[in-house]
């Protein structure tokens, strides 16, 4: 396999092909970046990788920056096999759910009554909004295995983007190192939704009972920026 044409868009000028190459190609043409596409073509090349290298940027291009509504920030994405798929906290349909998947769905029912079986969060993604992992990729069973690769500045680039925009969005922050990241979200135009994790280790700490999903659609609905079908 020719690796370096499969992989050689992690450094192109048309990375998404959608608004985020114009709006990120600052970044993409910085040198942390460059190390980032060869550090992440040699993991891809000799281990077990997640998500699959095609889903990689899917959060940016499912929701362009234009159609990004609301942001629910996750870490890393899932390390085990068949389940990160480039959205955080989702996992394809018929893979089993993740605990902190099954208690966002679990507050889902609470919040707005809504049963969703389906852990598959395209949907979302495609309705405006951002399911974006920190750092975009790990290795298999390696939680944080790439972590301070580069991809935190990347992402960062992409909070501070949207943090310049003049539409508002709204950002959902669970867990301490989401919330590290409301210093980049300087704009008061933007709310910020923020509890604890929805990890089963401090979901029952105030993740239970914070009622993001109608909070988010009681702003959206406010300024008519049409509600989110959860």
């Amino acid at each position: 396999m020719q690796w370096s044409k499969k992989y050689s868009k992690l450094c192109g000028d048309k990375m998404i092909n959608k608004k985020w190459d114009v709006v990120l190609a600052p970044e993409m043409k910085k040198d942390y970046f460059r190390k980032l596409g060869i550090f992440v073509k040699q993991e891809y090349r000799t281990k077990t990788i997640f998500p699959p290298y095609q889903n990689i940027f899917d959060a940016l291009r499912f929701t362009d920056y234009d159609e990004v509504k609301v942001v629910i920030l996750g870490q890393d994405p899932y390390h085990g096999l068949g389940e990160a798929h480039g959205l955080s906290f989702s996992v394809r349909s018929g893979v089993a759910k993740p605990p902190s998947l099954q208690n966002i769905l679990k507050e889902l029912e609470n919040d707005l009554g809504i049963k969703r079986t389906e852990s598959d969060l395209t949907d979302w993604a495609k309705q405006g909004v951002l399911l974006l992992n920190s750092i975009m990729t790990v290795e298999k069973d390696k939680p944080l295995s790439h972590k301070d690769k580069g991809w935190e500045l990347f992402t960062d680039a992409i909070i501070r983007s949207l943090n310049e925009r003049e539409k508002p969005v709204i950002f959902v922050l669970w867990g301490s190192y989401a919330r590290s990241k409301k210093e980049l979200i300087t704009n008061k135009r933007h709310p910020i939704i923020e509890s604890v994790h929805p990890s089963p280790l401090s979901a029952s700490r105030g993740f239970f009972g914070s009622k993001p999903f109608s909070k988010i659609n009681a702003y959206l609905e406010k300024n008519e920026m049409g509600k989110i079908n959860w």
